[in-house]
């Protein structure tokens, strides 16, 4: 089985008119239970960072490369998204909003670990933040039900965990390995 980009995201798209995640979830699924497809198709990742496949107001779809032992800040997406992986390992802790006012805290809520070949479907609601616990790089396709590169979305501060704007600087930051920060 080749895995084709263009096709994929006709395939994604062909589940915006179903209004199921869980169909979008399934065409992902496909794909990367052959991540020796994807990775021939989309190259093996050489560096962290993020790599636009597919960009509309309803659906975005990204590859992204984790560092090697990369910590995310815990963040919102304000869409569902899925999230497969076709390399490596990504770990997610879930957390639930707390208190009230215009800005939350968090506080942890479960998690989810992701190997080569597994997916997950995140609603819209959810906060998480990601680990890749490897000492190599971890690769994923992101698919988004929205425009996800230009949505106002939050992150919450590693410290204290209170909730603030998304800065996708600090988010740029956290993609290098942690010995260039």
């Amino acid at each position: 089985m080749m895995f084709n980009v263009d096709q994929f995201v006709v395939d994604l798209r062909a589940t915006l008119g179903e209004r199921s995640r869980r169909a979008m979830r399934d065409v992902v699924a496909r794909a990367v239970s052959d991540p020796a497809a994807v990775l021939q198709a989309l190259g093996e990742p050489e560096k962290p960072g993020v790599k636009v496949l597919h960009r509309a107001p309803d659906l975005t779809v990204l590859t992204l490369a984790w560092a090697p032992m990369q910590v995310t800040l815990p963040h919102d997406h304000r869409m569902s998204a899925v999230i497969g992986l076709y390399g490596g390992r990504e770990d997610n802790t879930f957390w639930r909003r707390t208190g009230g006012g215009s800005r939350f805290a968090i506080q942890p809520a479960g998690g989810e670990a992701l190997g080569t070949g597994d997916v997950t479907l995140l609603g819209p609601d959810i906060v998480h933040s990601v680990i890749n616990p490897l000492g190599r790089i971890s690769a994923a396709i992101h698919v988004y039900d929205g425009p996800f590169l230009t949505a106002e979305r939050s992150m919450w501060a590693a410290e204290t965990l209170q909730e603030q704007p998304y800065d996708i600087n600090a988010v740029a930051k956290g993609m290098a390995p942690p010995a260039l920060q």
